[in-house]
């Protein structure tokens, strides 16, 4: 099925600790990471403008980041093991209220790793 899609990409740096892993685990330990937060808007038609959502609505994004994640420790932003995936899930479902076009979260901790998740 034909459709159009649009992606932009989100920064931000925070710590975590992921809990479950053996004590030798490098990332049992406190750490960090740069992370980059990707989201996927995709539609079948375009509105009025020729967009399926103008990048500067995504402003809100940024600004939630920045706000909730940046220079924060998420153990105590999530409520959950602050991996990768979990973290994709838990954007998704705060995005997706407000921007429905939303299909995926994707998110990096890495430049050679990334999670995913696709509503």
């Amino acid at each position: 099925m034909a459709g159009y899609r649009i992606k932009k990409d989100f920064n931000f740096s925070a710590s975590h600790q992921l809990f479950g892993l053996p004590d030798d685990h490098p990332c049992s330990r406190l750490h960090g990471h740069n992370y980059v937060v990707s989201l996927e808007l995709s539609s079948q038609k375009l509105n009025e403008i020729g967009f399926i959502e103008d990048y500067r609505n995504l402003d809100s994004i940024k600004r939630w980041i920045d706000d909730n994640l940046d220079h924060r420790h998420l153990n105590e932003v999530f409520a959950c093991n602050p991996t990768a995936e979990n973290i994709a899930q838990k954007l998704f479902d705060i995005f997706k209220k407000d921007f429905p076009q939303i299909t995926t979260v994707m998110i990096s901790e890495t430049p050679k790793t990334w999670a995913c998740y696709e509503g």
